[in-house]
This record gives C-alpha cells, structure tokens and sequence, in this order.
C-alpha cells in the first residue's frame, strides 16, 4: 500500500487502470481493499481518501479554511433543525461508486436527507456538498472531485467557496442537466431551496479577510448548461 499526499496525483478515467505520479515518475503501488481502507480510517491519525485501492494522505488547511468551513456549516444548522436533511462537517466520508470505480472523499461541508446507519462511516446519498478551494485543491476539486460529485445521483448542488476573495460557484442539478452559477461579492446569497435554505456570502466569510468580490472570474455566467 502506498498513501501519496495531495494534489500531485493523477487519477484513472472510468475505463482505465489507475495509476499514481509523484514528482513526475509513475509510481506502482499496492491496491487496499475498501474493507481495509474503512478499518484503517477509525484507527489513523492521518485522514486519506481514497480512488480504487489507492490511498490520499490529505493535506491540513489554513485557519482561513476551517473558519470558513465552520461558518457554513453554522449558517445550515439553524435552518435544517428539526428537519430531515442535516449538515455534516469534513470528519464525514462521502462514498462516490460506479460501475468502474469506488471513492471516498472528505467534503468540506455535506447535507444529507437520506442518512446513512448511525453504524457506517461514510454517506452514500449527499445532496450538497461543499468544498473550500486552496491553491493546493484547486485542480483536484475542480476537476476530479466536481467529476465524482457530479456523478452521485442524490447530489442537487455543489459550491465551490474561495478564500481570498467572496465568491462562490455552484453547480446545479436541473432538469436539463448541471448548470453553473457564480455569486461575486459579499453582498450575494446562494439560494438553496433544495434544502428551503441560503448562504449569505456575508456569513459564509464572517471573520475572515477576503477581497469584496474576485476580479477575474474563472467559471462561465449564472445559469451556463455544462453539458
């Protein structure tokens, strides 16, 4: 078995056979079992995720980070008391399957309204997920992670949060498919009547120093098909 850190991995498309590159060489390594990797994880100091036998050393954030992590999940706690959907932190798994592949990843953030036994360690049915992007996530969230995500039938909405600055773009399920939105500016709140709720973008960064609005926008306009 061989756990290789970070966002230096390149990951298998559906059909392929997995491999790993660190420093530029390919690197074999030994596949664990999903059994092994579940038992492993309640006993580790270290939190991995996990691609088709392969294990991810995942990397600590800032206090930026966290802060904002907390700040969102405080701001759906309130909303979703009493009610069927409940938000989780990144201490919780999320278990992405298909035909060729099984993941488990840690979201920032998770909602859920089919929860799992209270015995698991994963959930299997998000309908939103969260993740803080970091210059060390970026490629990795926007890429394979939104790839996975996307492809979990629960899933309604995925945000992606940034740190430096009050943006948050959001991919949504709709009936002609995802669609992207992005929300610039601390002004803006992220609808989610999915789960009859919203993020103010003003709570989202409460506490934490960003730029107003990001000036370049990397993601297309509200309301884009992405498929």
């Amino acid at each position: 078995m061989k756990a290789v850190a970070g966002p230096d991995r390149l990951l298998e498309t559906a059909q392929q056979i997995p491999y790993l590159e660190s420093m530029g060489a390919a690197e074999k390594y030994e596949e664990m079992s999903v059994e092994c990797y579940l038992a492993s994880e309640l006993t580790s100091p270290i939190k991995h995720e996990y691609v088709n036998g392969a294990i991810y050393n995942m990397a600590g954030g800032t206090n930026a980070h966290h802060r904002i992590a907390s700040n969102i999940l405080g701001s759906l706690h309130g909303p979703l008391r009493g009610k069927p959907c409940k938000p989780f932190n990144s201490d919780t798994k999320i278990r992405v399957r298909s035909a060729f592949s099984t993941r488990f990843y840690y979201p920032d953030v998770t909602v859920v309204c089919k929860p799992n036994p209270l015995t698991d360690t994963f959930q299997d049915d998000p309908i939103i997920i969260v993740e803080v992007v970091s210059p060390g996530t970026r490629r990795i969230d926007e890429g394979e992670k939104k790839d996975a995500y996307l492809s979990v039938p629960s899933l309604a909405v995925y945000l992606l949060v940034e740190q430096a600055a009050a943006n948050v773009r959001v991919h949504r399920r709709t009936d002609i498919g995802f669609v992207q939105e992005e929300y610039n500016g601390l002004e803006c709140r992220v609808p989610l009547p999915e789960i009859q709720a919203e993020l103010a973008l003003m709570d989202i960064y409460e506490d934490v120093p960003v730029a107003a609005r990001m000036k370049i926008l990397p993601f297309a306009s509200i309301g884009q098909n992405e498929e």
